[in-house]
């Protein structure tokens, strides 16, 4: 199983703080993106996998944590 967690506006967006999906054979972040969210990706979406950041080919694993973050200002 893949733990799926939202963050600030996109738990907002999605209607929950996470999910859990099951692990498929070769499933990248935006495949977890399709599974979970009924709209695209957004292109300048934080992805964290395991609490390291991480690209949207990038391969996610049975057992993983993949945390989706909006861009983050600050001033």
């Amino acid at each position: 199983m893949i733990q799926v967690k939202f963050f600030a506006s996109l738990r907002e967006r999605i209607g929950t703080a996470e999910r859990t999906i099951p692990a498929g054979n070769t499933l990248t972040v935006g495949d977890v993106w399709s599974a979970v969210a009924d709209f695209p990706m957004p292109s300048n979406l934080l992805v964290a996998i395991n609490h390291d950041y991480v690209g949207r080919d990038h391969a996610v694993n049975d057992g993983d944590e993949v945390a989706f973050f909006p861009p983050v200002t600050g001033g």
